[in-house]
């Protein structure tokens, strides 16, 4: 029960931001926070990155990543590995995040962005931070699995 609250908290707390930048800042605007990082507010109709950005509706990206999803609970429920639940729970709650903003609105709001001299990083948010530690954790546990079976 605790490790929903948690993801309940996460979805929230990425959707409160949306909402808070959605309404702070216009669109396709920054405000420098530091000289390497800027808040900003990016529509991205694509998938990571805004692949495929005009190529595939939302309403497919939703569906298809609900059903990513629903296999990514699935392995959460038939995991007895901690490391595996809570990298399934991040993952979850990115998708999950990112799911709802672009099923409201047909898009997912970045609102991280980082850069340096004439090097720029692709905008980002919360729930993408999620996935990407949920899967980093996913990789530690292969490289300790692999570890294991060849020291024995």
């Amino acid at each position: 029960m605790k490790k929903f609250l948690i993801l309940f908290f996460l979805v929230f707390l990425d959707l409160f931001v949306k909402n808070l930048i959605f309404n702070s800042i216009y669109l396709n605007n920054f405000i420098p926070v530091t000289a390497f990082f800027d808040l900003a507010h990016i529509h991205n109709y694509g998938i990571s990155f805004g692949l495929f950005s005009g190529f595939i509706t939302s309403w497919i990206i939703v569906a298809i990543s609900s059903l990513v999803t629903l296999f990514i609970f699935y392995l959460y429920f038939h995991s007895n590995d901690i490391l595996e639940k809570w990298a399934y729970l991040a993952i979850i709650a990115g998708a999950l995040s990112n799911i709802i903003d672009r099923g409201i609105n047909g898009y997912v709001l970045d609102y991280l962005y980082f850069h340096y001299k004439e090097f720029y990083w692709p905008a980002f948010n919360f729930a993408d931070i999620y996935i990407s530690l949920g899967v980093f954790m996913i990789i530690i546990k292969l490289f300790k699995d692999f570890n294991n079976k060849r020291n024995k």
